[in-house]
């Protein structure tokens, strides 16, 4: 069987990538843009760096930003609304996963308007037509979505998040500008750092993996490993390689998939709307633990991206270096051990559904309703 590799058309990477946008716009004969960024983006004006491009090449654009850090089928449908009305030909999205998971179902379903029902697009959607163009600025280093085929909205009447997966939603330009992450505060900045470590190591590990996205992952571990602390600290260095990393881990997992780390991730994020990087990186020591003893010498790659000397360790050893690094990178960037939110009562409920979601299929290791609900347990407030 063949391997399908998927990136965008575009991508800049580097300081004042940003300049980019309206001459890509320019070049492509768009006219109207719907801008969509979340609310604390434009209330604190990094939106504004983008939208005052826009203004001065006298581009229109309309500006939508019904957007919550977990997007609702409702901001989707609030979204398509807002897109018809600016009669837009292409979509900004500016922001992290929220904005652009947003931009991506309003683009399919203004395309594709037979799933204008978006529980519809839920898996693996059969949609015909591209979705209306998307140029992504990521605002975090974390969720790669400008990169990805994947987005992830939140079903508030259900309590569940679904993941819809669908080749037809590439961005068609990605403007990764580390200035554009310069605000974010230290608590976000860690935990979508690790939500990128996170997309690594489940790519890195899940079944579909490959010696092209394996080149992509261990690299995106490796810059991780030796950039997030900086990040955290708001070191320039730190930041442009962390935005950098994040693009790189998406470039490989959108392409072979995840695991299960990213199915109760999901889970808990749906439950109790705990921030989906600090849900993924409270989980990946426990979904390592559970998985190594199908990964062959791969830990023993993610122990040496760490740093760590492995030439005198058999495999449980650098299997357990490779965890403990993990750990440590957690605990240094103040991501806390336990979710204080779940609820003894909510165990199996939480298993059923994380067991149900799109990523945990491409996990290397089958589990049981009951190892999940035991990996669940390990966050209960100790």
């Amino acid at each position: 069987m063949a391997n399908r590799f998927m990136l965008n058309e575009t991508s800049y990477h580097g300081h004042g990538a940003i300049q980019n946008i309206v001459p890509e716009l320019k070049s492509r004969g768009f006219q109207n843009v719907l801008v969509c960024s979340d609310p604390d983006l434009v209330k604190f004006g990094v939106t504004a760096k983008v939208l005052t491009l826009l203004e001065e090449a006298k581009i229109q654009y309309s500006l939508y930003t019904d957007i919550k850090p977990n997007p609702t089928i409702e901001n989707v449908q609030h979204g398509v609304e807002a897109c018809k009305k600016a009669k837009a030909d292409v979509i900004l999205a500016i922001g992290g996963g929220s904005s652009m998971d947003t931009s991506k179902a309003i683009g399919i379903i203004i395309t594709n308007p037979e799933f204008a029902d978006v529980r519809s697009l839920e898996g693996v959607a059969p949609t015909k037509k591209p979705c209306l163009p998307i140029i992504a600025v990521p605002t975090t280093a974390g969720t790669a979505a400008e990169v990805t085929i994947n987005y992830v909205i939140t079903d508030v009447e259900k309590k569940r998040k679904f993941v819809c997966v669908d080749a037809h939603d590439m961005p068609i330009v990605a403007v990764v500008d580390p200035d554009m992450m310069a605000t974010m505060p230290k608590g976000l900045t860690a935990a979508t750092g690790m939500d990128a470590l996170t997309h690594a190591i489940e790519g890195y590990t899940t079944r579909a993996a490959w010696e092209m996205s394996d080149m992509f992952h261990i690299k995106a571990i490796e810059l991780i490993a030796h950039n997030l602390r900086g990040a955290v600290k708001n070191e320039p260095e730190g930041r442009e390689k962390m935005a950098l990393a994040q693009y790189i881990a998406g470039m490989g997992f959108s392409n072979v998939g995840l695991g299960i780390d990213h199915a109760m991730a999901h889970t808990l994020s749906a439950y109790y709307d705990v921030p989906h990087g600090v849900a993924c990186a409270m989980l990946l020591p426990i979904s390592m633990e559970f998985n190594r003893d199908v990964t062959g010498e791969k830990y023993k790659s993610i122990a040496e991206a760490f740093g760590v000397d492995t030439s005198k360790m058999g495999q449980e050893e650098y299997r357990d270096a490779a965890i403990a690094a993990v750990r440590k990178l957690s605990e240094d960037v103040g991501i806390p051990t336990c979710c204080e939110a779940i609820k003894e009562e909510d165990l199996d409920s939480l298993a059923k559904d994380a067991l149900n979601d799109a990523c945990y299929p491409g996990n290397p290791r089958e589990a049981t309703h009951e190892q999940v609900v035991e990996m669940f347990r390990k966050l209960l407030k100790k």
